[in-house]
């Protein structure tokens, strides 16, 4: 059976390459190796996964880290600085980073209102940007499964909190597949494909910082 017509991409009130943004916040050696809601090898091939998705379909992306400049911390991971490699990072000293005003006017200047978001931690990084973006009339969608906190109370409040402010919960399968929508969709399906099954922890070693 033929397919139905592609709705508007714009207007789906799904996911699509056109109507979204991909936000990543933080997955620096440090907030990485203080995971405590999830095994961190998967966390880290997650998160490289999604980040792979969201370059596979051109999603925007604005990537951000938190006190690189001032020397207090280290660059993101090897393996998502690799993927994300031409994408510029807003460097911080936020904790919020919706308080950082170059982050901000980077979400702004995607002209997306669909922000798909992952960050470390759950409880802070990912949790007041998610809150101020809710409240500024953005839709919140969090990829559950390549976030964590520093506990599992701290992880799962946290994206409580987020969901009665209205966020949504998606995890990186139910991105790459909403993205894809449809077999006969031929540019993207390798790229599809290799996302689908790569589920091994190929992402390298989670405490290294170089």
């Amino acid at each position: 059976m033929p397919s139905e017509p592609v709705r508007d991409p714009l207007k789906d009130h799904l996911l699509t390459p056109q109507n979204s943004a991909f936000i990543i916040i933080d997955y620096q050696p440090t907030q990485v190796n203080s995971i405590a809601s999830m095994e961190r090898q998967r966390l880290v091939s997650n998160i490289v996964r999604a980040a792979k998705a969201a370059v596979a379909y051109g999603l925007p992306v604005v990537h951000s880290s938190v006190n690189v400049g001032t020397g207090a911390n280290k660059p993101p991971i090897a393996p998502l600085r690799k993927v994300l490699d031409k994408f510029l990072v807003y460097d911080r000293t936020t904790i919020n980073s919706w308080e950082d005003a170059a982050f901000r006017e980077a979400v702004e200047a995607t002209g997306r209102k669909k922000l798909i978001m992952a960050a470390l931690w759950t409880e802070a990084c990912l949790a007041f940007p998610a809150l101020d973006a809710l409240r500024e009339g953005y839709e919140v969608y969090v990829v559950a499964d390549a976030v964590g906190g520093t506990s599992v109370v701290a992880h799962e409040m946290a994206l409580r909190r987020i969901e009665q402010a209205g966020g949504r919960m998606i995890s990186v399968t139910q991105l790459f597949c909403e993205l894809q929508r449809d077999w006969q969709r031929k540019e993207t399906l390798p790229g599809f494909m290799t996302l689908f099954f790569d589920m091994g922890g190929s992402a390298g070693v989670v405490a290294s910082e170089d």
